[in-house]
């Protein structure tokens, strides 16, 4: 599912449920002053102009959710490169 935007046009691949590692007792103080951005919740409309070529949109009756089509990263990097080959 596509949790947030990047200010970069590329992706970036995080796992949403995996907590971070506190390694460095002096840099554990940094984390916690992060404000975090309330997120959005879009309109199906809004949903449709946002996503790019490779999401989707998924429409329950609960939520109106964006993903990507291809769901493994290793897939999305062949399909990437099939494209680029290719020249679609």
């Amino acid at each position: 599912m596509v949790i947030g935007e990047n200010a970069r046009n590329t992706d970036l691949d995080v796992n949403a449920i995996k907590e971070k590692q506190q390694t460095n007792v002096r840099a554990a103080s940094a984390d916690e002053t992060v404000r975090l951005v309330p997120a959005r919740r879009l309109s199906l409309e809004q949903s449709l102009e946002f996503l790019r070529e490779d999401e989707c949109v998924e429409v329950t009756p609960d939520a109106v959710r964006l993903r990507k089509v291809e769901l493994s990263q290793t897939d999305r990097v062949r399909t990437a490169r099939r494209r680029a080959k290719s020249g679609a």
